[in-house]
């Protein structure tokens, strides 16, 4: 047997960006007991999952396991990577694939939360954090951000902990921020729970910058990069791939849209 894993980034048009996903990838790479490994991205970047899933083939893989660099669980985790991974994996019927799961929801990402925010200042009672999300139309991804943001309120001294997001779902960003600029917060944290930097970050920043906050202590925390404990988290999800215990992990078709399988 020799063991592939193929980490599959989202990609942006932001060059940065996906510098950063290499850098976050190589952070992974020695703790990883495979000696294939390669990066590919599943849009506006390459090389894409199938050129990704042959170069583990030429490196004679016979196992392969495919791992979402993804925070959250919606369509790109239950379908997109799925499709695109059986559509060149049927071509190689003798290798063995399996399919990890993306970070999703852990207690342990309210203090790496917590931490981006002392990173600007300290937290106090009458401090507002606002979680902000890319966003999906898939109700998963609003009903896990929200356990997240239940978890930061929980495990800090926050007076509130609100949830948004950028795209296809409620609230929308904009419409917070409007919202906490006409109250009387004095202090609010906002979080980009994204792990690189790229347009949605610099959306963020932008809209922040269209209001005059006065003397009201207004944080931007930094995005999420290479925090030892996503990294801790992303690590074991490919661990679980490859160990891939009850054959959990697997390409049937009926599975791509069952969320229990991501």
């Amino acid at each position: 047997m020799k063991q592939a894993v193929l980490y599959v980034c989202h990609g942006s048009r932001v060059p940065k960006a996906r510098e950063e996903a290499l850098e976050f990838i190589e952070k992974v790479k020695p703790k990883i007991n495979a000696p294939i490994q390669e990066v590919c991205f599943l849009e506006l970047a390459k090389p894409s999952i199938e050129e990704g899933f042959k170069t583990c083939v030429k490196q004679g893989a016979t196992n392969i396991a495919v791992i979402p660099l993804l925070l959250l669980t919606a369509a790109h985790a239950k379908s997109d990577i799925p499709k695109e991974v059986a559509h060149v994996s049927a071509a190689f019927p003798t290798v063995q694939v399996t399919y990890g799961k993306p970070i999703g929801v852990d207690i342990s990402l309210a203090d790496m939360l917590i931490d981006k925010m002392n990173e600007k200042s300290p937290i106090t009672n009458s401090s507002t954090a606002i979680l902000v999300g890319r966003g999906s139309s898939d109700r998963d991804v609003v009903h896990d951000l929200n356990e997240i943001s239940s978890y930061v309120k929980e495990k800090s001294n926050l007076k509130q902990v609100h949830t948004c997001f950028l795209t296809a779902a409620e609230p929308r960003f904009r419409n917070m921020i409007e919202a906490v600029y006409h109250s009387d917060e004095q202090h609010i944290f906002i979080i980009p729970y994204l792990i690189f930097t790229g347009l949605l970050k610099k959306e963020i920043d932008q809209t922040i910058k269209e209001f005059d906050w006065a003397d009201r202590n207004v944080e931007v925390c930094s995005y999420l990069g290479p925090h030892p404990i996503l990294l801790s988290l992303f690590t074991k999800r490919v661990q679980e791939a490859i160990v891939n215990h009850a054959g959990s992990y697997t390409f049937r078709e009926e599975k791509f849209n069952d969320t229990s399988s991501y």
